[in-house]
């Protein structure tokens, strides 16, 4: 997953994910951002850090089929 397969976001999607950072900065620090911090803020989490998350995925779904493939095996006769 390259810069340019990036996780791309319909507008509605980026909307709720910019006032959820909103409502955390507020809930937890005590601090309000606009819009545009916010954007900057989930811009920098889809560039820099889904990868981490996206590749956490894909490695514990190798792992669970992994091992319900073994299942699969001890019924063997």
């Amino acid at each position: 997953m390259g810069k340019k397969d990036k996780v791309k976001l319909t507008k509605e999607k980026k909307e709720i994910m910019v006032e959820k950072i909103k409502k955390y900065y507020f809930d937890e620090r005590d601090e309000a951002i606009g819009d545009l911090a916010a954007g900057i803020f989930l811009d920098f989490i889809i560039n820099d850090l889904a990868i981490e998350f996206y590749n956490q995925g894909v490695y514990d779904s190798f792992l669970y089929m992994n091992d319900r493939c073994e299942d699969l095996l001890s019924i063997q006769k």
